[in-house]
């Protein structure tokens, strides 16, 4: 069988492969809300909103002077950028993880405890 015979297989049997496989991921993920994280700051952030989460009393106070939204903690959990050059991810019990997101169009960043049954949300600086 010539090289380019066999070449034109292996592409269509790939195409096909890539189309049922693309199809498939789709429906799974639409249908249970699967995430597929695979990167360090990705699968932080899930980690942290797999656990109870529970406000200090810092958080608490500017949740009451409207300086801070639930919406604004939501994106810091889903949108927002670990620096883990500033973390310590190395403690025990609770690893201390610091978030930065846009918050009123100013920069900010969150402080997380991140415990073995739940993520406590420590602090917020605005800078």
């Amino acid at each position: 069988m010539a090289f380019l015979k066999r070449l034109g297989f292996y592409l269509i049997g790939l195409a096909i492969g890539i189309v049922f496989l693309t199809v498939f991921l789709k429906q799974k993920t639409e249908g249970t809300g699967t995430e597929f994280c695979y990167f360090p700051n990705c699968r932080t952030l899930k980690d942290i909103r797999s656990k109870d989460i529970t406000y200090s009393d810092a958080i608490n106070s500017l949740l009451k002077d409207k300086k801070l939204d639930s919406t604004d903690i939501t994106n810091f959990l889903h949108d927002g950028s670990v620096d883990f050059k500033n973390s310590d991810t190395k403690s025990s019990p609770c690893k201390s993880y610091l978030i930065e997101a846009p918050v009123n169009n100013r920069k900010a960043i969150l402080r997380v405890s991140n415990c073995l049954e739940k993520s406590i949300l420590e602090e917020v600086t605005f800078q």
